[in-house]
């Protein structure tokens, strides 16, 4: 057999280790509240909407596995520790995709990064039990005191009434959620009750497998999407859209994020409306 060139072997080899999957910490995944529950029992956080990021102690990872594209800067500040959190940018409509835009680049832009903040809600693999890994998160950004780290507030509410207040005043600021973490909870992975998201909307994705046309101010222009659900449920999506979405809608192929209040008897989603294309993280 004719063997490459020294040249080609080394580029493959380069090329192999570029786009190696690195292992990252398996991740503790929320189930949506319930009222069967003793919120006493939890630590409450402010929901954030940002995008998922893993510290290994060396490298940032997206969920997937692929590594993010911060600046030295910002990973220079980072402890060995490894930790969980979300990269987020700020409450309020249009901060999310604006914080994709960002975190998702090849190049960083350092202008951009600078208004990121790494927030942190867990340590992978930590001692004791969550109040005790909280308390350990707080005393690792206060040790390192940058801006762009930071601890995420967990505190405990006395009842539902109490949660409800807290759900409400959170909503009021511009934020998405709660999040309910077992206090008492060793570090854990999978998903589980130890950690619940609590918002007024529920959102999932599903897959764009047809673009049905408009009709009356919308004619010539996307109708709905009509979407499968994972379960291979399929329904029909029409609101939500800007006018820019109507005359270009996400092709068929593509995954979309929607938002819907909760499922009928059918399986199906009930007030669902588009909220953005979804991007692998």
């Amino acid at each position: 057999m004719r063997r490459l060139p020294r040249f080609f072997t080394g580029l493959t080899l380069l090329l192999a280790a570029l786009f190696a999957r690195a292992e990252v910490p398996d991740i503790l995944l929320a189930n949506v509240y319930h009222d069967d529950i003793n919120v006493g029992q939890y630590l409450v956080s402010e929901k954030l909407d940002g995008v998922r990021a893993v510290w290994d102690g060396e490298q940032l990872f997206f969920r997937s596995g692929r590594p993010v594209n911060a600046p030295r800067w910002f990973i220079a500040a980072l402890p060995k520790t490894p930790l969980d959190g979300e990269l987020w940018l700020a409450r309020g409509k249009g901060s999310f995709e604006r914080l994709s835009g960002i975190v998702h680049r090849q190049t960083p832009v350092d202008a951009e990064w600078r208004q990121v903040r790494y927030m942190l809600f867990e340590l992978p693999g930590g001692a004791g039990d969550f109040r005790e890994r909280a308390e350990r998160l707080q005393q690792i950004t206060e040790h390192v005191a940058v801006p762009w780290l930071q601890a995420v507030a967990q505190e405990p509410v006395a009842d539902r009434q109490a949660l409800q207040a807290r759900l409400k005043a959170v909503l009021r600021a511009g934020g998405e959620g709660l999040m309910l973490h077992r206090a008492d909870a060793p570090y854990q992975t999978g998903r589980s009750d130890t950690l619940l998201k609590l918002k007024p909307w529920l959102d999932d994705e599903a897959v764009v497998i047809a673009h049905l046309p408009g009709r009356g101010k919308y004619r010539g222009q996307l109708g709905a999407l009509r979407l499968r659900r994972p379960d291979g449920r399929e329904f029909s999506l029409g609101t939500g859209f800007t006018d820019a979405q109507r005359r270009a809608p996400p092709p068929v192929g593509s995954t979309v994020t929607y938002r819907y209040r909760q499922l009928t008897a059918g399986g199906l989603p009930r007030f669902a409306r588009f909220l953005r294309v979804w991007e692998e993280p």
